[in-house]
């Protein structure tokens, strides 16, 4: 086990790494290591935690401390694609005397984050955010609130008031399925639609999405995909091609694949598989879903059974062949990301407060572990730089 702090760099590798914040890597020259990348981990904070924490991960995926900035429950962070901007959810029920949560703008510094502003999103616990390629729009998920928000982004990376608000309606047959519950939000390809996953009624909403304007309509040609009831679909991710997208549903602990047709915005499911081994018969939720930059593998998060399951992907039909389950290394694996290189995987473990380092095999999609992160409060969000 290794437990990485900022000890583990040079003092003049670390200073040097006060560039990273623009650029995403930093060459060190004269070192092994190489480069550096920066990660951003949200938090929960009724605990221990200040909210964002910053670590440096060098190419052997050790993480070295270098910076925490205060944030209420910050469950969940995405930056703009020209790396100057970072995006928070702040996941309360209720901001400035009223119901519902609000985000947070945060100017990305070379050594700090800067505090723009906040929003309010109309609808209680904010859990998923995503910026269009422009930068003209921040679409948020509200979990508790069943709805889904646009929010513009000015020119100097502050937030505006919402421009649109989407509530939606419904229930499922389960226990956490008594209203609608909007888990993800992201766009396609050609960001003419926004697809919401919905835990709570059992759907994927599709939205003919303007980003001039900042307005979500129906999509007329397929206003929703319905999936199976009872599964809970929580997070989506298209497959590198655009041509799959696939759904992590939590309830049922399943995987949903579909195709999907950019022009019209249309799903067409192509099969579920189950994301545990048949022969588990404990509790589990599943949490998030990410896909090699190869596109060869997918990954997805089981809580209970503290695993990462591992697929294969046929990308000529989008289907998907298991290769293995391996220990999170911690209690309830929630968000985790893959390094742009498709190097290594990083798990937050939230209940165990540590993230886990695995090495990714490029040929067959296999994880080893290789660092332990410990002592750090509550993780729920990866994202680097």
């Amino acid at each position: 086990m290794t437990i990485a702090t900022i000890e583990n760099f040079s003092r003049r590798q670390f200073l040097q790494a006060g560039g990273i914040g623009l650029l995403g890597a930093l060459t060190v020259r004269g070192s092994q290591l190489g480069y550096y990348r920066v990660l951003y981990i949200g938090t929960y904070t009724s605990g221990k935690s200040e909210g964002i924490y910053r670590y440096l991960v060098n190419p052997a995926g050790t993480l070295g401390a270098s910076g925490s900035f205060k944030s209420i429950n910050p469950s969940f962070v995405t930056i703009d694609r020209n790396r100057e901007y970072l995006y928070t959810v702040n996941e309360v029920g209720e901001y400035e005397g009223k119901p519902g949560g609000y985000v947070s703008a945060f100017q990305i510094k070379p050594t700090e984050l800067v505090l723009l502003n906040q929003q309010a999103t109309h609808g209680a616990d904010p859990c998923y955010l995503t910026v269009d390629n422009k930068r003209k729009n921040l679409l948020v998920a509200n979990y508790t609130g069943g709805s889904v928000t646009v929010l513009p982004i000015r020119r100097d990376g502050t937030l505006g008031p919402a421009t649109d608000v989407k509530q939606h309606q419904g229930s499922g047959p389960k226990e956490q399925q008594k209203g609608p519950h909007a888990h993800c939000v992201i766009l396609d390809r050609s960001e003419r639609h926004a697809l919401v996953a919905d835990l709570g009624i059992d759907k994927v909403m599709i939205y003919r999405f303007d980003k001039s304007d900042g307005k979500l309509k129906p999509n007329q040609k397929q206003p929703y995909a319905e999936l199976k009831a009872g599964a809970g679909p929580r997070h989506l991710t298209f497959h590198p091609n655009g041509k799959y997208l696939y759904a992590i549903n939590e309830l049922d602990s399943t995987l949903t694949s579909f195709n999907y047709d950019d022009d019209d915005g249309r799903l067409t499911q192509i099969e579920t598989v189950s994301t545990l081994p048949s022969d588990f018969s404990g509790v589990s939720y599943c949490a998030d879903v990410h896909i090699s930059p190869s596109g060869r593998f997918l990954y997805g998060s089981n809580r209970g059974h503290n695993t990462i399951v591992v697929f294969a992907i046929d990308v000529q039909s989008g289907k998907l062949k298991l290769i293995e389950h391996v220990s999170s290394a911690g209690d309830w694996p929630r968000n985790f990301t893959i390094d742009p290189e498709g190097r290594f995987l990083l798990v937050a473990n939230q209940r165990s407060d540590n993230v886990v380092t695995f090495s990714i095999n490029p040929e067959t999609g296999k994880l080893m572990q290789t660092e332990i992160l410990e002592a750090l409060p509550s993780p729920v969000c990866l994202k680097f730089l």
